[in-house]
């Protein structure tokens, strides 16, 4: 009695796919349909194995699965092994669905130690504002208070020169030069001539 090769079955299953998907890339809607159906019982050993501590997955990974493979068809090229192409995209795909799983369970994840929560506060919101009011106290009124009244405060340029008493386009001009000089003052270029 004669064995079978496992090798010389899998090259004639992948050569009996291959054939039905060159098909259906040719037109064949029944050899296309036939293809996927066959795909979809390896594809679904393949996701098994892989997902063995979470078997209700495992259909809904194989439609992503097959819509991928169905997405990508025009990219297969007969030369190349159909295995290795339909890998790639199962493997892309239980990757995505691995970190789509991983977000999921963290999104829900409880905080086991509240005590670290409140450990430590987060002081850079307070240290930049501290920063930006120092910046700006080294402007002079016409660039300091446009910006504070229109930028910060979220005033329009008319409200800003009717409270201010400069004329709108003093108040454009005002954020104009005195964002310029926020930026040398960043910069570490203190020079003076918009003063």
């Amino acid at each position: 009695m004669q064995r079978t090769n496992p090798q010389d079955v899998l090259s004639a299953r992948e050569s009996h796919l291959q054939a039905l998907l060159l098909l259906g890339l040719a037109g064949d809607a029944g050899a296309y349909r036939e293809f996927l159906a066959a795909l979809a019982v390896h594809l679904r050993g393949f996701l098994r194995r892989r997902l063995a501590q979470r078997p209700a997955e495992v259909e809904d990974l194989l439609q992503d699965v097959l819509l991928a493979v169905h997405n990508a068809r025009h990219t297969y090229q007969a030369q190349q092994p159909l295995t290795a192409w339909v890998q790639a995209i199962a493997r892309y795909k239980l990757a995505d669905h691995w970190r789509g799983q991983a977000r999921r369970e963290a999104r829900h994840e409880p905080l086991e130690d509240d005590s670290e929560l409140f450990a430590c506060a987060d002081e850079a919101p307070a240290e930049a504002r501290r920063d930006l009011n120092k910046l700006l106290g080294l402007l002079p009124d016409r660039q300091r208070l446009p910006i504070v009244h229109v930028k910060l405060e979220g005033l329009s340029v008319e409200e800003t020169a009717r409270l201010t008493g400069l004329s709108s386009s003093a108040v454009k001009v005002g954020i104009h030069r005195g964002l310029k000089a926020l930026g040398r003052l960043i910069r570490g270029k203190d020079d003076h001539e918009d003063r």
